[in-house]
């Protein structure tokens, strides 16, 4: 679905991406993970084409995405930003259908899309006509979902979707979101700086540092075969952390 080739970016003359390498395979589930400024959301951003390389290709089915050809290959991928990006002026059904009613959808097609969408984001049907501000974090978070869904795109790009929720919504969300993820078969990218939820909802795991992959694989082949001290540092960190709050709770 996605091939990065010798892909680079600089920003203020710091690199956030070097060099890389990458193929993201058509109906799985791929998890960016790292530390903070490893590069993850500028990665993502780059398979939009909201970012373009300083040097390398991003190919989206095959096709350089370029500056040119970025908005029509959107079309074709649904995006979730941090905080699902909501705009408050909007309500919930007005949010879903905002690229909907900007290509001229009839409004029949688009009443029917969102409460077939509302149905496999489980989000009440009567919550469609409320504004953000009157839904909590986790059914503003479904309604972000119903948007990227709404022109049935081919991928789904999620950036840290769940960062903002409290841990029962958040885990209530992330069981959810696997299923549809499994139901929908699409192509699907997460980034994500929690290991317990990349090995829960990916397929593969793309483990960044300092804007280059240090490995990627299955949680097990990150787990039983690090490719360097880093990785098996980086999930031990996860581990202690728990294992830490779970002492100081006994």
């Amino acid at each position: 679905m996605f091939e990065l080739e010798n892909v680079s970016k600089v920003f203020s003359g710091v690199a956030a991406i070097t060099d890389l390498d990458l193929s993201i395979e058509a109906g799985r589930t791929t998890m960016f993970i790292g530390p903070s400024g490893c590069g993850k959301s500028t990665l993502i951003r780059m398979l939009m084409g909201l970012i373009i390389p300083e040097s390398g290709v991003v190919r989206f089915e095959g096709q350089p995405v370029t500056a040119a050809s970025a908005l029509e290959q959107r079309r074709h991928m649904g995006y979730v930003i941090q905080g699902g990006g909501l705009f408050p002026h909007l309500t919930a059904r007005g949010n879903a259908a905002l690229m909907a009613r900007y290509l001229g959808w009839p409004e029949n097609k688009i009443a029917a899309r969102a409460v077939e969408l509302a149905e496999i984001t489980h989000l009440p049907t009567d919550l469609l006509d409320r504004y953000p501000i009157q839904l909590s974090g986790g059914q503003r978070q479904r309604v972000a979902l119903m948007r990227a869904l709404m022109l049935d795109p081919e991928v789904l790009l999620l950036d840290e979707p769940f960062g903002a929720l409290d841990p029962m919504v958040r885990d209530k969300l992330q069981t959810e979101l696997r299923e549809i993820f499994r139901d929908l078969g699409k192509t699907v990218v997460v980034v994500t700086h929690d290991i317990a939820e990349a090995a829960y909802l990916g397929d593969v795991i793309v483990l960044l540092r300092d804007g280059r992959i240090v490995q990627r694989g299955t949680i097990g082949e990150l787990v039983n075969h690090p490719a360097e001290d880093f990785v098996g540092q980086f999930i031990s960190a996860q581990r202690t952390l728990m294992d830490t709050l779970k002492d100081g709770a006994s």
